[in-house]
């Protein structure tokens, strides 16, 4: 089995994925950008500005509110990736999907689209959105994997972490990213794929 299908294999069909279960009454999906793959593969993150009302400054993955119900949650993912960060969708391929992802305090049921891109990784970032685009290698964010306590409207709680050149990566991201690194070939921490840690 090539490397390709090796990756097909691990992650789910649209279908499969769109048919489970999650918190959340807004249908969302995110583009999950893999490039380098297999050789050295690493991952598209935005970083949002600082000065937006909601989320600012958090890392996520590209990716928005479903337009209207007729829309493809896949054709979402590309449409959002392109509004944020200029990726066009005939430069991705989706691979697979991942589970869906709730948010408890915004009610998003977040849909993840794993989707390679090519290695030029020159981006046109949404000035309105997004601070800065990142990139960063699976291995690196491997590495960084751990639980931490943080504080979150004055509320403690423990929740699992990615922390790479000093960029929190948590919430609804992080568990996206645990999930699609325990279902890689060779991955075999089960405490990087948490049950429902807070957002």
């Amino acid at each position: 089995m090539d490397a390709r299908s090796s990756l097909r294999s691990a992650l789910l069909s649209p279908e499969e994925a769109e048919a489970i279960d999650a918190h959340g009454q807004t249908e969302a999906a995110v583009l999950v950008p893999m490039f380098g793959y297999p050789e050295r593969p690493g991952l598209v993150f935005t970083e949002r500005r600082h000065d937006l009302r909601r989320h600012a400054g958090e890392i996520s993955f590209p990716g928005g509110r479903r337009d209207h119900p007729d829309e493809e949650l896949s054709a979402t993912a590309l449409r959002e990736a392109e509004e944020e960060i200029g990726l066009v969708p005939a430069e991705v391929e989706i691979v697979g999907a991942l589970p869906p992802i709730g948010t408890f305090v915004t009610s998003f049921k977040v849909h993840p689209f794993v989707g390679l891109i090519g290695d030029d990784l020159r981006f046109a970032p949404n000035p309105a959105e997004v601070e800065t685009v990142l990139a960063l290698t699976l291995q690196a964010l491997r590495d960084s994997f751990q639980m931490r306590r943080l504080v979150r409207r004055g509320i403690p709680f423990r929740t699992p972490t990615y922390v790479v050149e000093e960029h929190l990566i948590w919430g609804a991201t992080a568990r996206i990213l645990g999930e699609l690194i325990g279902r890689l070939p060779g991955s075999v921490n089960d405490d990087e794929r948490p049950a429902k840690p807070t957002d």
